[in-house]
């Protein structure tokens, strides 16, 4: 587990990649709660960008390991309590939270990436 990046993963660079060439301006390691991957901070916009794994999402990427399987649940259970957490305390913060799941990218990347370009631009 010490390899597994929790910062500037592929699909975050990726994100971060196509929204910079849209033209659109971001911030990354902002400072706000739960640390979200991207902010747009003038709009109040704070995108999660989430492995299906990692945040427990109900699709055929989010598989418990077979073996350790009280760990695994216990620790994908928290991850999923933080999120929810994280979520709460930014919206009474006057934060919009957008996220995007790495099973969205797979699947159909160029719809989720205009969804994500349209919910930007229409937070004026």
């Amino acid at each position: 587990m010490s390899r597994i990046k929790s910062r500037n993963t592929s699909l975050e660079l990726y994100v971060q990649k196509f929204l910079y060439n849209a033209g659109l301006r971001y911030r990354v390691n902002y400072k706000i709660t739960g640390k979200p991957d991207i902010v747009f901070p003038a709009k109040k916009i704070a995108i999660f960008i989430n492995g299906c794994f990692w945040h427990k999402h109900n699709c055929d990427n989010s598989v418990t390991p077979k073996t350790n399987r009280e760990f695994w649940k216990k620790k994908l259970s928290v991850n999923v309590l933080r999120d929810r957490k994280v979520q709460n305390i930014l919206k009474k913060e006057g934060w919009d939270v957008y996220r995007i799941w790495e099973c969205e990218l797979e699947k159909d990347e160029k719809k989720t990436l205009a969804k994500l370009i349209n919910y930007i631009k229409k937070k004026n």
